[in-house]
């Protein structure tokens, strides 16, 4: 079923384009969003402080970002990590802005595709870092379906970071990460968890 005026699911609201500024990690980026993405006014708290809590030396060489919107997380942290970056989203417009904002705001190739979690990742594909703000809003078995399926998708020292607010079942998704992975709180602030999982 498709929840009409959810950034995750709805493309058919009239186009709005804007640009907006931000600055984090020693870097100003701009990035053009639209109506129907995620945080489509400027980058959101969570996002920001998943990106400025993650230890940058543990990123590795390869990040794939999941439920990528118009591309923060993938840009910024391809480009002061130097990585090699995949970005992955069910919703065409927000894959439309992350390819914008990837030619406006990065000068190497980023990997934009269109994928339901990781319906569209070739299975043998690995990656050092699967980092996610995931789409509460889209449900419990989606989050989940990012969150625990990471694991069949890092390579063997590989990494999945991620934000996720106390009101919106941290606790909860912490319990049943722990049932696959290590778990790390990096840092909490204002209910948000900026969570480390490695695999056992």
């Amino acid at each position: 079923m498709i929840i009409t005026g959810q950034y995750f699911s709805n493309e058919d609201l009239p186009s709005k384009m804007r640009d907006f500024r931000t600055s984090i990690l020693g870097y100003t980026f701009t990035f053009t969003t639209d109506n129907g993405v995620f945080s489509k006014d400027g980058l959101d708290f969570g996002t920001r402080l998943l990106l400025e809590n993650i230890p940058l030396s543990e990123v590795g060489n390869s990040i794939l970002d999941v439920g990528c919107g118009y591309g923060v997380i993938g840009i910024v942290l391809g480009k002061v990590a130097k990585a090699k970056v995949t970005m992955v989203d069910v919703n065409r417009r927000a894959l439309h802005l992350a390819k914008m904002n990837a030619k406006k705001n990065v000068d190497f190739d980023v990997n934009i595709l269109e994928s339901d979690a990781y319906q569209g990742i070739d299975p043998n594909l690995k990656f050092d870092t699967i980092i996610t703000n995931p789409p509460i809003r889209a449900g419990k078995k989606v989050v989940y379906d990012i969150v625990l399926g990471a694991k069949d998708h890092l390579t063997d020292d590989g990494t999945l970071f991620l934000v996720v607010r106390k009101e919106q079942g941290a606790k909860s998704m912490i319990s049943e990460l722990e049932k696959c992975y290590n778990v790390s709180i990096l840092f909490r602030k204002k209910g948000f968890f900026v969570i480390k999982c490695k695999i056992r």
